[in-house]
């Protein structure tokens, strides 16, 4: 359809964007920005999608519209909330967890939780309301929506890390917001393999009712030119539009390794996405809280120092084996999930004094093990049956002697804070190792 020169216009092109990428149609809408700019028409491109040619970046001028904010959604919602059987908090709840989806997003949500729970909604539409956010993260390749079942009371031990995240559980709340309180950005959890930290980041979403994403950081690296950083904006779009949320960076040393020498390897992409990464980390304004976890201090140090320094993470917290009242708690967590028995049929303490220097993992294991023994035998399971697998574990502790004196090291220089209020001691072979302190320094004043 052809309008006269002089008559003010809009086109609208919609769809357009899988056609970009085609040298004929950018150089064809290049001529019409050019001759458009000597008349009163312009010419808008829809399109869910940020993928604009290099070619065209110049001659296209982009306006990104942002998804509904918390007090648009609890305005168009107010009918919906009145007839609502909820409790307030439960109210609040329902509205942040809209927050990330669009309004028509909002409504198919409401709708499916209408059907199957009746017109008046409650608290069982908040499931429903993540459930379509999970639909829509299983359409991105390095994001996981993951359904969070693990709760604090499923850790035993880290009291300084639980208190630390009840206490930041307020900042999601209307009276933290009218008050200025800043989201929390997010924490690192560093320690020896099995001893909880993966646990306790997916315990964070359970307890802040926060939906769940699970990052592969292998995932963003992609052979094609340009591609990486590209997933990387994906991504921090997608996360940004489930928040609130808890972002779970596990093993973040391993997803980052090679950073150092990645202009060797790469071309430099691995830093490139790296950096795009801290950049986010440090000025981001949306409320995802990143979880993320490292098993090998000194891997992290080298590869990757800039992820330490203060004002990175909210806090730093080295996840230390555990003590033995730890221990105890650990084994009053798992055993009443593995057997029908009472608590009260094991001797604990004598448990975890024979249990030095495992990790929570470890221990869960033994308790498996021995319950199968106790099941192939057609019998109870007893404490004897948990000591004797138990007995024939070599904890990782004593083969990861210098890994946990670097992180002890760590926590004693001021780096990093303790997850437990008791510390335990290390192993024996341990306190025979030479301090490498000295060694992790000047990798950390290294990265400036």
């Amino acid at each position: 359809m052809r309008a006269p020169a002089e008559q003010p216009a809009v086109f609208v092109l919609r769809d357009l964007d899988d056609y970009l990428s085609d040298p004929a149609v950018a150089r064809q809408l290049r001529n019409v920005v050019r001759a458009l700019r000597t008349c009163p028409k312009t010419a808008v491109i829809l399109s869910p999608r940020l993928n604009v040619p290099d070619k065209l970046t110049k001659d296209v001028q982009l306006l990104e519209f942002a998804l509904p904010g918390y007090e648009e959604i609890k305005g168009e919602m107010g009918s919906v909330l009145a007839s609502a059987h909820m409790e307030e908090g439960s109210k609040e709840a329902l509205v942040k967890a809209c927050q990330g989806l669009t309004l028509t997003n909002i409504a198919q949500a409401l709708r499916k939780a209408r059907v199957r729970y009746g017109k008046a909604l409650d608290e069982r539409a908040i499931d429903e309301v993540l459930e379509e956010k999970k639909q829509i993260v299983r359409r991105t390749e390095v994001l996981e929506f993951y359904t969070a079942t693990e709760t604090l009371k499923d850790i035993g031990g880290l009291d300084l890390l639980k208190k630390w995240l009840q206490e930041r559980s307020v900042a999601f709340s209307d009276r933290a917001r009218q008050q200025g309180l800043e989201s929390p950005k997010g924490v690192l959890l560093c320690g020896i393999a099995g001893t909880g930290k993966s646990l306790a980041a997916k315990a964070v979403a359970r307890l802040w009712r926060q939906p769940l994403l699970r990052l592969d950081v292998g995932a963003l690296f992609t052979g094609i030119v340009g591609g990486s950083e590209a997933i990387m904006r994906d991504m921090i779009r997608m996360s940004e539009s489930m928040a609130p949320c808890v972002l779970w960076v596990d093993e973040i040393e391993k997803g980052f390794a090679g950073v150092g020498a990645s202009g060797e390897l790469d071309s430099g992409v691995t830093a490139r996405v790296f950096g795009r990464f801290l950049t986010w980390r440090q000025e981001k304004t949306a409320p995802v809280f990143i979880a993320a976890t490292a098993n090998n201090i000194r891997t992290l140090a080298k590869t990757c120092p800039e992820l330490l320094r203060k004002g990175r993470f909210d806090e730093i917290f080295f996840v230390d084996l555990p003590t033995a009242q730890e221990r105890q708690e650990i084994f009053e967590v798992h055993l009443p999930k593995k057997t029908p028995l009472p608590l009260s049929h094991f001797d604990l303490p004598r448990l975890a004094e024979h249990t030095r220097d495992f990790s929570g993992a470890e221990i869960e294991q033994a308790v498996k093990d021995a319950n199968f023994r106790a099941v192939a035998q057609s019998r109870d399971l007893l404490t004897d049956d948990i000591l004797a697998c138990a007995g024939q574990t070599v904890p990782l502790a004593h083969t990861a002697r210098e890994t946990i004196s670097e992180l002890q090291w760590f926590v004693n220089s001021g780096r990093a804070r303790p997850a437990s209020s008791g510390a335990a001691a290390p192993p024996p072979e341990a306190t025979q190792t030479e301090p490498t302190g000295g060694l992790l320094a000047r990798m950390l004043e290294e990265g400036g």
